[in-house]
């Protein structure tokens, strides 16, 4: 089985062409403890709903975690955050590559870190989150320490994925933010990325724009709902996105989502390709809200059954690119855990952990990558991670 990260996740690889300006780095690692005002925003109470435990029921899954968490820990992570890829580059592509680091993988760690209850791992992501990504309107999605360069481009999925480590972290981790975090950042987030319910996927710091349409793996209805905001403007936020997403639905021959909506043409934009991370993140979304279509678990299912759920297809469910990632495994165990499907969630644990790599002469033991090339990719050994703690 051939398993290689999905291209383009989420449509980050097409968002940020654009890039030509730059800001030096600066450390703050002392921002967890300053104020903000908080005069539009309202106390919100945070409610994580356990999803069902299966990884600790899994048998071998600690110590196949404890090489994962090793290898990520002493392999993939630097001063700045965790490397985009094991082996470095020049760091001057349009997309993150090498050691470069992106709060994509901020975010991941810090929800590991807070289910895992882990309080000093947490501790130590976040100050590295704060130092590494943040501006004074928003995180950067990217940051080049051989350039030292922190893009001035957030990607609004990003965001909420720290902004759910925060709220985990206060739920089960007593103690871990002295701070109200999740109301001083998400009240950021709210003012900075929507605007008459329109949530959008990124907005340039430098010039104070924003994109004018919404990649549908973005919409985190979870952590929507926990945004600081009034109850009403919640309510509407939720109620505009989760209709997108929804209704971005392919039908039931092939039941993935649609990759993105423009707001200007209220229209869907015509996609070639179906990435199957969006759709299966896009479904995620959905199962944590229990709005997941039977007909989507049902070709997961079907698919991890047989192992052949692959990276590409076209929108009539044609497979395009028959390579596959362990990220896409990893995903769909955690929507078992989300449905309460205690077998898909070990058979989609069974085949992600068919990839990992155990071989103590390799640079990459424990991790997920090529052992032939030691190409990697971030993305996928931190979604496995945080697989386990479903």
């Amino acid at each position: 089985m051939r398993l290689k990260k999905a291209i383009g996740l989420c449509g980050l690889s097409g968002l940020f062409f654009f890039l030509l300006s730059c800001q030096p780095i600066q450390s703050n690692k002392n921002f967890i403890g300053e104020q903000h005002s908080q005069a539009e925003s309202s106390p919100v109470e945070i409610k994580i709903k356990k999803t069902n435990q299966y990884g600790a029921n899994r048998k071998g899954a600690k110590d196949n975690e404890q090489k994962l968490e090793t290898f990520v820990a002493e392999k993939l992570t630097g001063d700045y955050g965790i490397y985009t890829n094991y082996l470095d580059t020049d760091q001057n592509e349009e997309v993150a590559t090498g050691h470069e680091v992106l709060s994509e993988s901020a975010g991941l760690m810090l929800r590991y870190a807070a289910l895992k209850q882990d309080e000093t791992l947490f501790k130590k992501t976040w100050e590295t989150t704060v130092a590494t990504f943040n501006e004074s309107t928003q995180f950067s999605y990217r940051f080049s320490p051989k350039l030292q360069k922190r893009y001035p481009v957030n990607a609004s999925v990003d965001d909420l994925r720290i902004i759910r480590g925060l709220a985990e972290a206060q739920q089960f981790i007593p103690g871990a933010t002295s701070e109200n975090l999740v109301t001083q950042y998400g009240s950021r987030f709210y003012k900075k990325m929507v605007n008459q319910n329109k949530l959008v996927d990124f907005r340039d710091s430098q010039y104070d724009i924003t994109n004018k349409s919404i990649t549908l793996c973005y919409i985190d209805l979870k952590t929507l709902s926990l945004l600081p905001i009034a109850v009403e403007d919640k309510k509407a936020l939720i109620d505009a996105q989760e209709m997108i997403l929804t209704e971005g639905y392919l039908g039931d021959q092939f039941p993935f989502y649609q990759t993105r909506y423009d707001y200007t043409q209220k229209a869907y934009i015509a996609s070639e390709e179906i990435n199957v991370i969006e759709s299966l993140l896009s479904i995620l979304h959905l199962s944590e809200a229990e709005k997941t279509k039977s007909q989507s678990i049902a070709f997961i299912k079907e698919n991890v059954e047989k192992g052949t759920l692959y990276n590409r297809y076209s929108k009539t469910g044609e497979v395009l690119d028959q390579n596959q990632s362990a990220a896409a495994y990893g995903i769909c165990a955690m929507i078992a855990s989300e449905v309460g499907d205690e077998e898909l969630y070990n058979r989609a644990m069974d085949r992600m952990e068919a990839s990992q790599i155990h071989d103590p002469a390799s640079p990459l033991n424990g991790g997920y990558g090529d052992s032939q090339t030691n190409a990697l990719f971030s993305f996928n050994n931190l979604i496995a991670l945080l697989a386990y703690q479903y």
